[in-house]
């Protein structure tokens, strides 16, 4: 699923303390970018809270011909990238510039939890099978519709093994490499990857701790156009309407 952009939240407190293993482990995050100048800086201001130590880096990946947010970064130790339009083929070369033995995909509207570098690192090394995973949805606005839907898709994401990419998901990147990365598709690239993982037989973890997106898009254009909008593209995806076409549906 995608929304609309807005300024982050506060990361969440909660810390954890890294095994041996997962300390040898450099984790790559990386940030696809359109049109983000006005609130790019505040947002990296609170990753790099989550992601300060010299084991991450963080690669922001701008899709706009001319670079504006890229322009605007302000921040240090920021790998910044210009890549064609497009939010697979801007998550791909990011992945081919990281350096991470992890590879975390986050969107611009997104907190993440305090503890998130140790918490992915933890998973992938007490489990070697796994080839990566995702956080849980969370949503930034308390009002129940909204609740039911990140309760619902929370629901679906574990018995279908198959998150969005709203719910920041990561991967080896030797896994991620060999795999051949995102299908450079206009829309769904996230469930298009998920869905030929399960299809390999290969395993994720899904994290209880939230990935919390914006609910802007919801409150722009009304929870329940929104929302059914967003299940009328999954369901035709399922039935094979190419991508293309359902791209024009979501603008």
């Amino acid at each position: 699923m995608l929304f609309q952009r807005k300024p982050v939240c506060s990361p969440a407190t909660e810390q954890m303390k890294p095994d041996r293993t997962s300390r040898d482990m450099n984790l790559s995050v990386i940030v696809p970018v359109f049109r983000e100048a006005k609130t790019i800086n505040a947002f990296l201001e609170t990753l790099q809270m989550v992601f300060p130590g010299p084991g991450s880096e963080i690669i922001v990946v701008d899709g706009h011909p001319e670079g504006d947010t890229l322009a605007a970064v302000a921040l240090p130790r920021i790998k910044k990238i210009r890549s064609g339009r497009g939010r697979a083929r801007q998550m791909n070369h990011g992945a081919e510039m990281a350096r991470g033995d992890i590879l975390l995909f986050v969107h611009a509207d997104t907190c993440l939890p305090g503890a998130a570098p140790e918490l992915i690192k933890h998973v992938l090394s007490r489990d070697k099978d796994l080839v990566g995973g995702a956080f849980s949805l969370g949503i930034d606005d308390d009002r129940l519709p909204l609740k039911i839907i990140e309760w619902s898709a929370n629901l679906r994401s574990r018995i279908t093994r198959v998150p969005y990419g709203d719910q920041s998901i990561f991967f080896r990147k030797d896994y991620f490499d060999k795999l051949g990365g995102f299908r450079e598709i206009p829309i769904m690239e996230d469930l298009e990857l998920m869905t030929r993982i399960r299809k390999q037989g290969s395993r994720i973890h899904i994290l209880k701790q939230k990935s919390t997106t914006s609910s802007r898009r919801w409150k722009k254009e009304g929870i329940a156009i929104c929302t059914l909008r967003n299940w009328l593209i999954r369901l035709l995806y399922h039935f094979g309407v190419p991508a293309d076409r359902l791209a024009a549906l979501y603008k």
